[in-house]
């Protein structure tokens, strides 16, 4: 069991940049962690993927090269740094996380445990 809780999200303007993190209690060891986003009308979408190791990384097509996925396993935190936000980078930025993952996996049915969600408005 781990327990998993978002924090970070806001308003900023297009261009700008945001830090998210996800903060782990309870099984905090060996796991890997994904961020998603579910934008208002819209499907909840891949964001990225990070192993314990946090070596191993893996982005969408449509953040790569702006978003940075980290983690500080002494904290029991995973970031999501977003820069150059665009307006479609609206929406509420869910962490999950499974275990006993040897891939990337980009599908929300892999993992088990999951936030509540923060919030993240870009204004144009």
């Amino acid at each position: 069991q781990v327990q998993l809780v978002e924090s970070g999200g806001g308003l900023v303007q297009a261009g700008g940049s945001l830090r998210l993190s996800c903060a782990a209690s309870g099984r905090t060891v060996n796991y890997a962690t994904a961020w998603f986003r579910q934008a208002p009308g819209k499907e909840r979408e891949f964001v990225a993927t990070i192993k314990w190791s946090g070596v191993g990384t893996y982005y969408a097509d449509s953040v790569k090269g702006r978003f940075a996925i980290s983690r500080d396993n002494a904290k029991d935190t995973v970031y999501l740094q977003m820069n150059s936000l665009k307006p479609e980078d609206t929406g509420v930025y869910y962490c999950a996380a499974r275990f006993g993952d040897g891939t990337y996996y980009l599908g929300q049915q892999y993992y088990d445990y999951w936030g509540q969600g923060t919030q993240v408005t870009v204004s144009s």
